[in-house]
């Protein structure tokens, strides 16, 4: 099949012909529109990752609103980023790698991969990191080693210890709460651990739709 090609000459007669048919405002208009929803589609909702160590809670915020918490568990052996210490980093961190995205609930790793094992929850005498691993590292001079101290957020296989301090220095999690995680934020995310409590605000997509649909009935006046 032939291409076409317009010469330059072409090109400026039909861009006159199109300018004929529709206002210079109107092009402006729909253009400007389509790069705001190419500008948004491409930006989407800003993600991040707060956890206090007090409440022993994960929440996942989206455009500044807490829509999911998690129960997790930090150290035991308290706050810090020493090397030897097993202790939790405190303050800005982000994530800077994800692992095990095409795994099983209960697969173990050893050194970051698949060992080939999978473990039930809570399986006797077993404590390895499972399932995912969200590798973190610091983003301020408090936290700086978190990444070379291999500080995570995983699975564990010991989801009863999980809403205490039990870890050794990582941030433990449910296999299926963290499988949400994983598949919830791409790698850069940023991931503050506090001492405080979590905001209490959080969304309500159901009472949202419910006021919708009464605006609807308004507008139809049934």
């Amino acid at each position: 099949m032939p291409t076409l090609l317009l010469s330059e000459t072409n090109a400026l007669t039909v861009s006159s012909n199109f300018a004929k048919r529709f206002s210079l405002s109107a092009i402006l208009f729909v253009v400007s529109q389509n790069l705001l929803c190419a500008q948004a589609a491409e930006l989407g909702p800003r993600v991040e990752i707060v956890i206090s160590v007090v409440e022993q809670r994960l929440a996942l915020v989206q455009d500044g609103v807490v829509v999911r918490r998690f129960p997790v568990s930090t150290s035991k052996f308290g706050l810090g980023d020493s090397f030897g210490s097993y202790k939790t980093p405190l303050g800005r961190l982000r994530v800077c790698g994800k692992l095990g995205g095409d795994l099983p609930e209960g697969a173990v790793f050893k050194h970051r991969n698949f060992n080939g094992e999978v473990l039930r929850v809570n399986a006797r005498g077993r404590d390895p990191i499972v399932t995912r691993i969200l590798w973190l590292e610091g983003a301020e001079p408090r936290n700086e080693n978190a990444r070379s101290r291999g500080i995570y957020i995983h699975g564990t296989p010991q989801e009863r210890s999980i809403g205490k301090a039990t870890s050794y220095g990582c941030v433990r999690m449910r296999s299926r709460d963290v499988v949400e995680i994983f598949n919830a934020v791409p790698v850069g995310t940023s991931v503050t651990i506090i001492t405080e409590k979590l905001p209490r605000a959080q969304r309500s997509e159901p009472f949202k739709l419910v006021v919708w649909f009464a605006d609807l009935r308004k507008e139809r006046g049934s």
